[in-house]
């Protein structure tokens, strides 16, 4: 196994000197000077090790104000997840699918928990999401991904788990950059809306198992979408 670089050491120096001094995203970290001096690197090593860093939401550089903690989102990982199953479906394999299958894993073993206690307001904010489906089927002949992308966000908002939340939009903005592969006219906007309106329904009633059953159906919809998208 190769040794790891210089820069690779100060990339590992730089996240843990976040850590012990509990910084947070936005605040400042010390100058390119000061973090050669405390490491012991040249300038060319610790500004490969920022750009790296820059690459993955750990630190902003903001030009002519100094370097930060970056936002720590997870873009790059939804960046990864698309790219991998776009490449993978291209080659006329599942790629597609594997990602479907990860997500329907996470949500549908999620639903039963969740239905245990939403709150009143977090269901009538589902219902609102539905009726907006319904009336994006009826006006424009599909429902929107934006609102589709809301009602599963929101439907675990109740467990108020930010990097739950996170790791659920990942998936989805890694669906939306290879969309373009899936064939949305395969799919019925009236069981789309059907569909999450038995979710909803199933949740408020607090029943774990109706909610998990109506989460597979949804998904096998898009399952069967899948298998017969066409490989460009």
């Amino acid at each position: 196994m190769a040794r790891p670089t210089m820069a690779q050491d100060i990339e590992r120096w730089i996240k843990e000197l976040i850590l012990e001094r509990r910084l947070a995203p936005g605040d400042a970290l010390p100058t390119e000077a000061e973090l050669m001096e405390l490491f012991g690197a040249g300038r060319v090593s610790v500004r490969e090790a920022l750009k790296s860093l820059q690459a993955v939401n750990v630190v902003e550089i903001r030009r002519g104000y100094g370097t930060f903690v970056g936002s720590l989102s997870l873009s790059p990982f939804a960046e990864g997840l698309a790219f991998r199953a776009a490449v993978r479906h291209r080659q006329g394999e599942p790629g597609l699918a594997e990602l479907m299958k990860v997500r329907e894993a996470l949500e549908a073993g999620l639903v039963g928990t969740v239905a245990a206690g939403v709150p009143d307001e977090d269901i009538e904010v589902l219902r609102a999401l539905v009726a907006k489906m319904e009336e994006e089927a009826v006006t424009g002949g599909r429902v929107a991904r934006s609102t589709d992308r809301a009602f599963h966000l929101a439907l675990y908002a109740s467990l108020d788990n930010h990097l739950l939340s996170e790791v659920l939009d990942a998936f989805w903005a890694a669906m939306d950059r290879v969309r373009e592969d899936l064939d949305d006219g395969h799919q019925d906007p009236s069981v789309t809306c059907s569909q999450h309106r038995e979710i909803v329904e199933a949740v408020a009633a607090a029943d774990g198992l109706r909610a998990v059953r109506a989460m597979r159906t949804h998904f096998d919809g898009i399952r069967d979408r899948l298998e017969v998208s066409p490989v460009r």
